[in-house]
């Protein structure tokens, strides 16, 4: 899918966003975008402030100034559950599942918001993608591999049938999650994702931005980025 000239209006469009927490601001007017049907991803050394674009987005820090726009509706400063309920969808990196509760309860967890007959249906669903979740469906999360508490994770996020993922992967994922990433968006789902290993991460992504200090230093598509000798010196070990 060649999304270098779509010319679809974004789905999430950041303008001039600065926010942080308490008097320390991390992101310095950082401007993005994701259209429908994108894999983008957002690469960078740890502290660079990947993690706290996608809080941000979410409602989780304080806003300094900027622009979220979700579906052209002004979001900066919603509350999440007020964004899940629009369509939109985080999956943090750290406490991506309840280790207590079983895989199935995980995932009504996050169907919190549909009613009695949407979530087991969305249930059914999720179980029906992620056979290894169906087969591990009464275990408790916190016996899951890494791997497979990622995709219950991803599958949680899922439940509400959300129009935009934005998803944190964990450090050292497995491939079968980078497929599973790929598999969804290929089903229409549209992924904002934030990955440790930046190499995997542009190899996956349609486009792509690279954060330094809580500002964009580059942009532009995954092929061109894991091409760009700066780019490859400073974050791909080249």
């Amino acid at each position: 899918m060649d999304m270098s000239e779509n010319p679809t209006p974004p789905i999430l469009a950041i303008r001039d966003l600065a926010a942080g927490y308490d008097k320390s601001e991390v992101l310095h007017g950082i401007n993005m975008e994701i259209r429908k049907g994108e894999i983008v991803t957002l690469v960078g050394a740890n502290g660079a402030g990947k993690s706290t674009t996608l809080r941000t987005i979410f409602g989780l820090t304080t806003i300094r100034g900027g622009h979220i726009r979700f579906k052209g509706q002004e979001v900066a400063g919603s509350r999440p559950h007020d964004l899940v309920r629009m369509g939109l969808a985080f999956v943090p990196q750290e406490r991506g599942v309840f280790p207590s509760l079983t895989v199935l309860e995980n995932l009504e967890m996050g169907g919190y918001t549909l009613h009695r007959e949407k979530l087991q249906e969305r249930v059914d669903v999720m179980l029906s993608r992620f056979p290894r979740l169906k087969e591990r469906r009464q275990q408790k999360a916190g016996s899951l591999s890494g791997g497979e508490r990622q995709m219950l994770a991803i599958a949680r996020g899922l439940m509400p049938d959300p129009e935009l993922l934005m998803l944190g992967l964990a450090p050292l994922v497995v491939a079968a999650v980078f497929e599973e990433v790929e598999a969804i968006n290929q089903q229409g789902m549209t992924v904002f994702l934030v990955e440790q290993n930046a190499r995997r991460a542009l190899a996956t992504a349609h486009r792509a931005y690279v954060m330094e200090l809580g500002k964009i230093r580059y942009e532009g598509t995954g092929s061109e980025l894991l091409d760009n000798e700066d780019v490859q010196r400073a974050y791909l070990g080249a």
